[in-house]
């Protein structure tokens, strides 16, 4: 049986060995905390010469690589882009070409809100060699944090991700239909759109008593979690406390928790 380290190793290893030139390694961080990674994207993180990052990824993540790895910050911030995704495409693409193992750190799961299609689309377009390395989203996260389940045999048959923000910071599209059938809503950035969350659950037939339970930080040590409705949504905007990533999620699957949630909370 393969102890921890031996698994580690051989991990790290199958990218030391392939031949050839560089190759891109688009690597899911998790929601933050470094025991929540996989085995398989902290053998990337050591096997690492460039490691280009997000700005939601903490320091201890990014220090995982070897020291001699290169680190570029190309994080986006409400406000300011430290790097378009055209700029981004470039950089990744050119290192790989450079002969060098390339890890492009994401924050969650890099199929989830992280804009992983357009950087593979460049990658396939420049023929690079990549590989997809997932990680645990912030939804998932934040429902082992609240004890509450994403889905519920014969309450909630499905989970829909969506994000309140558009690509070009506008309200997001596809909200129609999403109170069908009790399925739950994981609802990415929506902290200070609250009232806008609010409106648009209503307009598709979402009662306001339905429970909610907003979750910060998310797999961190610093997590914090609000239980209430739909109703309540606005309030979360309104709060000043609350300065890091907030996952909202929303349906009948969440009054299973509920009681529990307020006393499940993790003091900052």
């Amino acid at each position: 049986m393969l102890s921890f380290l031996e698994l580690l190793d051989r991990a790290t290893a199958r990218w030391r060995k392939v031949p050839g030139p560089g190759r891109v390694l688009l690597v899911g961080a998790g929601p933050g905390s470094p025991d929540l990674l996989t085995v398989r994207a902290v053998a990337a993180l050591q096997a690492a010469d460039v490691v280009v990052h997000d700005q939601l990824v903490p320091g201890d993540i990014v220090a995982l690589a070897p020291a001699r790895a290169r680190r570029i910050d190309v994080g986006k911030r409400k406000g300011r882009h430290s790097a378009t995704q055209a700029e981004i495409n470039a950089l990744i693409v050119s290192q790989a070409r450079a002969g060098r193992i390339v890890v492009r750190l994401k924050a969650g799961d890099p199929g989830v809100f992280g804009r992983v299609g357009e950087e593979i689309a460049a990658l396939t377009d420049a023929g690079v060699a990549f590989e997809v390395i997932p990680g645990i989203t912030a939804a998932v996260a934040a429902a082992a944090d609240a004890g509450v389940p994403l889905t519920l045999r014969g309450v909630a048959p499905t989970v829909t991700f969506i994000s309140a923000h558009g690509a070009d910071g506008s309200s997001a599209r596809g909200w129609s239909g999403l109170a069908s059938e009790g399925g739950t809503l994981a609802i990415y950035m929506g902290k200070s759109a609250g009232a806008l969350v609010r409106d648009r659950l209503v307009a598709t037939g979402m009662d306001l008593a339905t429970p909610v339970i907003a979750v910060e930080n998310a797999g961190r040590e610093q997590r914090r979690i609000i239980a209430g409705h739909v109703a309540d949504l606005p309030s979360i905007s309104e709060r000043s406390d609350l300065d890091g990533p907030v996952v909202i999620l929303a349906g009948p699957a969440m009054a299973v928790a509920e009681p529990r949630a307020l006393s499940h909370q993790t003091a900052a």
